[in-house]
C-alpha cells in the first residue's frame, strides 16, 4: 500500500439510512487511533427523507479544512452517485451497494461493488449496513481500524441485546474488505496515538460558556443553534446555573438581559432569523450597558433560506444591527478550537466592556467534528464586571459615572445604596431620563469609546505568511482554514503569501489591517455571502481598494478554489496541486 498524507472519505446515501452515522463513528475511530481529523457534512431540511453526505479527512499533519476532492466515495444509492462522483479525485476509489446504485457503463475508474445490505442480513442484523460499511472503509483503507469495536460500543451499546449484531456487522464489513482483490493502492495509518477531543464547533461552544463561567440561558430552538441550548441546557443541570427555553427569540434574550442585570453572567443562542428579532435587544443591551452574550450560528439567508446549508452573510446584522448608534462586539471563530477559545473570550468581553458581543459561528462549524489538543484551562481565565467598591452614601451611587477608560461599576441589585434605573431612554450618571444634548452627547460618546481600544488591540488577530508579498488574504470565519491551506500550498510551490485572520470583525482592528495592507500589493478578501461584507466594511473604514471574492452556493471555499484565485492575481501559471 502507498501511505497517503492524508485521505479525504465522503459517505453519502438517504436521511435515516444510517449513512451520516458510518461517517461519525470513522471520524471518532480515526480520531482515537491517533489521527487529525477534519469532517464535514450536509442535512437536508426536509424532517424526514432527503440526501445526506458526512466527509472525513484524516490526516497525520494538521487539517484546516474539509479537503478539495473526494479519495474514496461511498454510494449507498443512486442519488449518492449521481451527487458526489464528480467530486471524485483522478485517481479515486468508488464503493458501491449493487442493489441500490449502479455506476454508469462509461465509468473508467475503480470500483468495487459492496453489498453491504446483503452482507448485514448474513451476519444476523438486517438494519446494520451501516455498521458493515465502517467495517469495509477502515478495513480497506486503514481509518482507526484499531479503535472500531470501541467506538461501535460506545454509540451502539446502550442497549446490549444490540451491541453483539453489531459487532458481528462490523467484523463481516471487515473480513469482506479483506476479500476484495484490489487494484488501487490507498492507504492511511496513524504514526501514533494522542490524546485529543474529538468535538463539533457547538459542543465547544457549550464548554467555552461553562468554563466563562456562564450562569443563565436563555433560548429558543433553531437551526443550527439548537446544538448549543441543548448542551447548556444539560451542563446546567451539573452547574447549578439556569436554563430558560423562552416562547421565541425576543423572549429569550430579554430574559438574559435581565438575568446579567441581576448579576449573573448571560447568554443566549440563535441563527440570523433570531438574531434579526434580537436587534432591539442588543441596542437596549447597549444603552444600559448590561454584558450579554449572543451566539449567531449563521445559516443561508434570507428570511428561512437554507436552514440546513453554510452562509457567512450575517456580518451586518451583526455590527450594524439595531436603530441609533448601537456599539457591540463581534468575534469570528474560524475553528473548533477558536469556537472555545473566542466564546470564553466573548464572555469575558462582555464583562470587562458591559456590552453585548455576538460570536459568529456558522453552519458548517456547528456540526463538523475536528481533533483538538487538550485545552490547558488555566490560559483562560474568567474576567467579572468591574463592581462598586467600599460602602456607598444614600442616593449618591452613579451607575454610568464618568471614568478614565469609560467604563463604570455596575452594582447588582440588593446592593447597599446602589440601586439605579436601567432604562431604554437616554439618561444621565445615574441613569435617571435625560433627553437633553449634552446627556446624549455625553453618553453617546462613553457607549463607544469604552470600546476604542479595541480597534488597536492586537490579541485577536493572527498573521501567518510572508512578511512581504504582492497578494496578502484578508479573512474571517470559517474561510480562515481553506485561506491557510492555500498559503501552505502556495509557499511549497517558492510563491511568497500573506494571511490576516481577524477574530474580532469589531470594532475592525484598523491598526492591523492598516500595517498588513502597507505590506502587500494586492488585497484579497474572500467570504460565503453575495455582497462582500467584510470587504465593504474595510473599504467603509479604511479607503483602501481591496479585491473582493465571493462565494454563495452553501458551502464553504475549499482550498484549491481560494488558491486559484491567489494565482490569477500573482499572474503565475501554476498548477493547483491535489
Amino acid at each position: 500500500m502507498i501511505q497517503k498524507e492524508d485521505l479525504v472519505i465522503r459517505v453519502a446515501g438517504e436521511s435515516g439510512d444510517g449513512s451520516s452515522a458510518t461517517g461519525e463513528m470513522l471520524a471518532q475511530a480515526a480520531a482515537r487511533s491517533g489521527l487529525q481529523v477534519f469532517t464535514f457534512r450536509t442535512t437536508p431540511a426536509e424532517i424526514k427523507g432527503g440526501p445526506v453526505m458526512f466527509q472525513v479527512r484524516a490526516s497525520n499533519n494538521p487539517v484546516r479544512t474539509m479537503g478539495d476532492d473526494v479519495d474514496v466515495l461511498f454510494a449507498f444509492n443512486q442519488e449518492a452517485w449521481r451527487l458526489h462522483h464528480q467530486a471524485l479525485a483522478a485517481k479515486s476509489v468508488l464503493l458501491y451497494d449493487p442493489d441500490e446504485c449502479t455506476p454508469p457503463e462509461n465509468y473508467t475508474g475503480i470500483a468495487y461493488a459492496v453489498p453491504i445490505g446483503k452482507i448485514a442480513n448474513e451476519a444476523g442484523n438486517r438494519r446494520g449496513k451501516n455498521v458493515v460499511a465502517l467495517g469495509v472503509v477502515a478495513g480497506m483503507f486503514g481509518l482507526g481500524l484499531n479503535k472500531l469495536e470501541d467506538i461501535v460500543h460506545a454509540k451502539l451499546g446502550k442497549k446490549a441485546e444490540f451491541l453483539e449484531s453489531n459487532l458481528a456487522a462490523l467484523r463481516a464489513g471487515i473480513a469482506y474488505a479483506k476479500s476484495i482483490e484490489r487494484t488501487d493502492a490507498l492507504w492511511i495509518e496513524s504514526e501514533g496515538e494522542r490524546h485529543r477531543y474529538v468535538m463539533t464547533g457547538s459542543q465547544a461552544i457549550v464548554a467555552g460558556a461553562m468554563h466563562a463561567g456562564i450562569e443563565f440561558f436563555g433560548g429558543y430552538p433553531i437551526t443550527p443553534a439548537s446544538e448549543i441550548m441543548e448542551g447548556v441546557a444539560s451542563a446546567m443541570m451539573q452547574t447549578g446555573g439556569a436554563y430558560l427555553q423562552a416562547e421565541d427569540e425576543i423572549a429569550s434574550v430579554m430574559a438574559c438581559i435581565g438575568a446579567s442585570y441581576a448579576g449573573r453572567k448571560a447568554m443566549t443562542a440563535t441563527s440570523g432569523p433570531g438574531l434579526a428579532l434580537m436587534s432591539e435587544a442588543l441596542g437596549f443591551a447597549s444603552m444600559t450597558e448590561i454584558p450579554l452574550v449572543v451566539v449567531d450560528a449563521q445559516r443561508g439567508g434570507p428570511s428561512t433560506g437554507l436552514p440546513t446549508k453554510t452562509e457567512q452573510s450575517d456580518l451586518n446584522i451583526s455590527v450594524y444591527g439595531g436603530h441609533g448608534d448601537s456599539p457591540r462586539i463581534v468575534l469570528a471563530p474560524a475553528s473548533v478550537e477558536e469556537c472555545f477559545q473566542l466564546t470564553v473570550a466573548g464572555v469575558n468581553l462582555a464583562e470587562e466592556y458591559q456590552s453585548p458581543v455576538l460570536v459568529l459561528s456558522d453552519y458548517s462549524l456547528s456540526y463538523r467534528t475536528e481533533t483538538v489538543d487538550p485545552f490547558d484551562l488555566s490560559q483562560y481565565p474568567q474576567v467579572n464586571r468591574l463592581r462598586p467598591e467600599g460602602d456607598l452614601e444614600p442616593k449618591q451611587y452613579k451607575r454610568f459615572a464618568k471614568t478614565d477608560n469609560y467604563i463604570s461599576p455596575m452594582a447588582a441589585p440588593g446592593m447597599l445604596n446602589a440601586n439605579y434605573t436601567a432604562t431604554g431612554l437616554e439618561h444621565n450618571e445615574f441613569g435617571s431620563p435625560a433627553s437633553t444634548p449634552e446627556a446624549h452627547t455625553t453618553m453617546s460618546k462613553k457607549r463607544w469609546e469604552k470600546l476604542a481600544p479595541l480597534k488597536a488591540s492586537r490579541a485577536y488577530v493572527q498573521r501567518f505568511g510572508s512578511p512581504k508579498a504582492k497578494v496578502g488574504i484578508i479573512c474571517w470565519g470559517t474561510t480562515a482554514g481553506a485561506c491557510r491551506g492555500a498559503l501552505r500550498v502556495a509557499h511549497k510551490a517558492g510563491h511568497d503569501l500573506a494571511v490576516l485572520q481577524l477574530q474580532m470583525v469589531w470594532p475592525l482592528p484598523v491598526d492591523a489591517i492598516r500595517e498588513f495592507t502597507q505590506d502587500v500589493e494586492i488585497v484579497l478578501v474572500p467570504e460565503v455571502n453575495y455582497q462582500g461584507q467584510l470587504a465593504k466594511l474595510i473599504q467603509a473604514e479604511l479607503c483602501i481598494p481591496v479585491e473582493s471574492y465571493t462565494q454563495y452556493n452553501s458551502l464553504p471555499f475549499a482550498r484549491n478554489t481560494i488558491l486559484r484565485k491567489v494565482y490569477e492575481l500573482m499572474g503565475v501559471e501554476e498548477p493547483v496541486l491535489h
